[in-house]
C-alpha cells in the first residue's frame, strides 16, 4: 500500500503542485493528505468532475504547469465534455493527470450502481484517447509508472490517467474527524423527523450515498413497508427525477431528500425545479457542508444559503431550518402551499459506523414504487 505522503512528494518531484477534484472513497486517504499537506491556494474541491477539468485547463493556461485532476470513474461522465472539447489534442492539447478511483473493478464485489461502471472504465478510456496506467501498490513500482504517465501528459500535451485500485492508500492518521456543531440534528435524527411527518400517499426520492441508505434504515427499523425511490447512483440527480414525478403524478406530495454536495453538482436543476415544480414538489436539502459518504471532506454547503439561492432561482416558498421545532413547522407549511417548496435543514455531518445498506436491487426497487405510482 502507499502512504499518501510519500504520493504527494512523487508529485512534487515531477511539478505537480496543484490539485483539484471531486472526492472519493478509493482516493479518501489521498484526499485527507490533500487537505492538510497542501496550500489552499493550490487545492480546490470543485463541484463536479468537469469545473475541476476546467479549473485545470486554466491553471495551465496561467501557469503553463500540468495539474493533477481527482475523481472517482463514476465522475468521468461530467469530465467527458471538457476532456473531449477542450483539454483535447486537437483542440487546445492542454496536459493534465487524472487520478480515478476505479470503483466497480472487475473481480471486485461493490454496489451495483458501480458494476457497469468499473467494467467499463479502461474501454472508455481507450474510447476517449487517453493514455492510462493501473496505479501499482508499492512505491518503487507507482514511482516509475506516475513519472511516465507525467512525461506522456508534458511531452504530447495530453491529459492522461491513473486509475486507482481498492485499498491502494495506507490511512492518512494526521487528521480528526470535525465534532463541532454537536448542538444540530444528524442526518439521520432529520430523515426519521421527515418520514415520521410522513403521510401513506407521500413519494421520497432519496439521493446517492447515505440519505437513502438512512431512508431504508428507517423503514427497515420500523416495519414500514412504505417504497421510496433510492437514487444510488447518479449524484445530483436525484431533484430531477423527484421533480418528473411529481409532474406526473400529481394526486401524490412527492419529497426530494437531497445533499448539500449533490445539489451544488448540478445546481442548475433548482431553478427548473422553481419554474416547472407544482404544489405537489417538496426539495429537501439536508446540509451538513461535507461528502460524508466518501470521508467527510468539506463542500461548499457550509458557506452558500441556499434558502436564499432557492428563491433567488423562483421558489415562492423556501425554508431554514436547524432544529427539531422549526423543521416541524416548516413540512406543515410546505404541505400547504399553493407552489413548489423548498427547504435547507443545517445538521451536523457523519453517521453511524453500522448503517446498513439495501438488500433489494435497484430494479426491484424500481418496480415497487412503479407499482405504487401506478396503482398496480
Amino acid at each position: 500500500m502507499l502512504d499518501p505522503l510519500s504520493l504527494l512528494n512523487i508529485f512534487k518531484e515531477n511539478k505537480i503542485s496543484f490539485f483539484s477534484g471531486v472526492p472519493d472513497s478509493l482516493l479518501k486517504e489521498f484526499n485527507q493528505a490533500l487537505l492538510h499537506e497542501i496550500p489552499e491556494d493550490d487545492h480546490l474541491i470543485t463541484v463536479n468532475e468537469g469545473t475541476a477539468i476546467s479549473f485545470g485547463i486554466g491553471y495551465h493556461l496561467a501557469t503553463s504547469k500540468t495539474p493533477l485532476i481527482y475523481m472517482q470513474n463514476s465522475g468521468l461522465g461530467n469530465a467527458i465534455n471538457p476532456l473531449t472539447s477542450l483539454a483535447d489534442p486537437e483542440v487546445y492539447s492542454i496536459p493534465m493527470l487524472l487520478l480515478i478511483g476505479w470503483r466497480g473493478e472487475p473481480g471486485i464485489k461493490d454496489e451495483p450502481q458501480h458494476v457497469k461502471q468499473g467494467r467499463i472504465t479502461p474501454t472508455l478510456l481507450e474510447c476517449l484517447e487517453i493514455p492510462y496506467k493501473i496505479l501499482p501498490k508499492e512505491l518503487t513500482d507507482a514511482d516509475s509508472v506516475i513519472r511516465n504517465m507525467i512525461q506522456i501528459a508534458n511531452d504530447e500535451k495530453r491529459p492522461t490517467a491513473l486509475l486507482i485500485q481498492r485499498d491502494t492508500f495506507e490511512k492518512y492518521n494526521t487528521y480528526s474527524d470535525d465534532l463541532s456543531e454537536q448542538n444540530l440534528l444528524s442526518r439521520e435524527e432529520a430523515i426519521s423527523l421527515i418520514l415520521k411527518h410522513g403521510q401513506k400517499n407521500d413519494i421520497v426520492i432519496g439521493t446517492t450515498g447515505m440519505a437513502s441508505r438512512e431512508i431504508y434504515e428507517f423503514r427497515k427499523n420500523n416495519n414500514d413497508s412504505t417504497t421510496d425511490f433510492l437514487t444510488v447512483g447518479g449524484m445530483g440527480h436525484a431533484s430531477q427525477i423527484a421533480l418528473a414525478v411529481s409532474k406526473f403524478s400529481k394526486d401524490k406530495n412527492v419529497f426530494c431528500l437531497d445533499g448539500d454536495g449533490a445539489l451544488l453538482m448540478h445546481l442548475g436543476g433548482l431553478a427548473t425545479n422553481a419554474h416547472e415544480g407544482q404544489s405537489n414538489f417538496h426539495h429537501i436539502v439536508l446540509n451538513n457542508g461535507t461528502h460524508d459518504s466518501v470521508g467527510g471532506q468539506p463542500t461548499l454547503g457550509s458557506k452558500v444559503n441556499f434558502k436564499n439561492i432557492a428563491e433567488s432561482v423562483g421558489f415562492h416558498t423556501s425554508f431554514q431550518a436547524s432544529n427539531l421545532e422549526e423543521i416541524l413547522i416548516c413540512l406543515n407549511q410546505m404541505r400547504e402551499s399553493n407552489h413548489p417548496s423548498f427547504l435547507e435543514i443545517i445538521i451536523k455531518p457523519g453517521y453511524r459506523p453500522d448503517l446498513g445498506r439495501p438488500i433489494e436491487s435497484p430494479s426491484q426497487n424500481k418496480l415497487t414504487l412503479m407499482k405504487k405510482l401506478l396503482n398496480y
